[in-house]
């Protein structure tokens, strides 16, 4: 009796464009203190109500002067007034200078500031050993922002520079998406946690630990529904209750096809699967679907039990996919750079590789020696992933996609 074909795995983009096609960004909005608004996503575009900098001001230590009364290139003239950051000098009469301090407003009638290590300053009288252009070592008002100008878009996720851009211009406090609700759970009767005494065939739970960080990472609310007992009839209880109450559904492990495996039937009973095992190594029995509840869904994300598979999926599939949640508009997917490999692969796989690597000293890129699904020290030896396309060899020299850890975990 002939086999029915089997559906051939989804390449990663197309897994990853799915993904982010689904997804909707929550409802919700509130206002929090900029001060504490790091990571959280902006609901409504932020408008500057002023010029900045505010007035014309200096960028130097230095002398405020005429450039009219410098041409020479080796100018003497009184010095005036003395002008601190934070004062109001007197209108510059010609022939005269302001001694200026770094963000002090230029006085009238000034139109270039000469830096100190080009001045001889003689009791009140310094000599200009320059010839100034006009505008010289001056910041003018609103060069950096004008008032009225859109200086961050709503779906910003915020970070330090953009608190530091939004305390600028007085904007103490900022209206941003409420946070994610997502619910995780662990199937496996073979998990313990760490403190208790390991049964034989039992293994410690890490990818509790790993994923609830990497949600934390991403300003989540979190609730954590433990390791689940290997029945369908648990695993259905599990996803109706996590459905009421949360945003999204995150498991990890039982999304294979073993007889203990009942992640995907008890999905499917409690909602629907929309994809299921993508062309990626390690990580291939990634699912995703919806959970029902009273009103609506709750979105699934089940991730493989091996720990790196787990570990790899949340940053390419998961965190893009939350990131939508949020309501990040910018580009959500991984970004590679350019790096030279300096090792040989020479048996790629025929889905698409992400192998554990980190750069060495002379700017290229060393590969962890054992790459396999369970190996979790790669993940902590590593400092990111060779995104390999299927079937392509690497030779010593070549260059290849590197994604850094440190753009994935945030």
């Amino acid at each position: 009796m002939n086999q029915p074909a089997r559906k051939p795995l989804m390449p990663v983009q197309e897994a990853l464009d799915f993904l982010l096609a689904a997804a909707r960004a929550v409802d919700g909005v509130e206002d929090v203190d900029t001060l504490a608004a790091n990571g959280r996503v902006l609901a409504v575009d932020q408008v500057s109500g002023l010029d900045v900098p505010s007035a014309d001001n200096t960028q130097m230590d230095g002398y405020a002067v005429r450039a009219a009364d410098c041409a020479s290139g080796s100018a003497t003239l009184r010095i005036a007034q003395r002008i601190p950051a934070g004062t109001v000098g007197e209108k510059l009469e010609p022939g005269t200078a302001a001694r200026i301090f770094t963000g002090a407003l230029i006085p009238e009638g000034a139109d270039a500031v000469v830096m100190q290590e080009q001045c001889e300053a003689n009791g009140d009288q310094v000599t200009i050993r320059h010839t100034p252009q006009p505008g010289e070592w001056i910041r003018r008002a609103g060069e950096d922002i004008v008032a009225g100008s859109v200086i961050m878009p709503a779906g910003t996720r915020l970070r330090s520079q953009e608190l530091g851009l939004a305390a600028s211009v007085g904007l103490a406090r900022l209206p941003v998406r409420r946070r994610v609700r997502v619910a995780v759970f662990f199937t496996g009767d073979e998990l313990a946690m760490p403190g208790e005494p390991l049964a034989p065939g039992a293994i410690y739970n890490s990818n509790r630990f790993t994923l609830r960080g990497l949600l934390e990472n991403l300003g989540c609310e979190i609730s954590d529904y433990g390791i689940v007992p290997d029945s369908l009839q648990a695993t259905r209880d599990t996803l109706r209750a996590a459905a009421a109450e949360h945003d999204l559904i995150i498991t990890s492990g039982g999304v294979s096809v073993g007889e203990e495996d009942h992640i995907k039937p008890a999905v499917e009973a409690e909602g629907r699967l929309n994809m299921w095992q993508i062309a990626v190594k390690p990580g291939k029995p990634l699912a995703f679907g919806e959970v029902r509840r009273d009103e609506g869904s709750a979105f699934f994300l089940g991730l493989p039990g091996n720990p790196v598979s787990s570990f790899i999926t949340f940053l390419l599939f998961v965190r893009p996919f939350l990131l939508r949640l949020q309501g990040v508009t910018g580009v959500v997917a991984p970004k590679a750079i350019p790096l030279r490999a300096d090792f040989d692969w020479t048996k790629p796989d025929r889905r698409n590789e992400f192998l554990r690597a980190r750069i060495n000293d002379a700017g290229g890129l060393d590969l962890f020696p054992n790459q396999g699904s369970g190996v979790l020290t790669s993940t902590v030896w590593a400092d990111g992933l060779i995104d390999n396309p299927p079937g392509q060899a690497i030779a010593k020299g070549d260059i290849v996609r590197f994604i850094p850890f440190a753009s994935l975990q945030y």
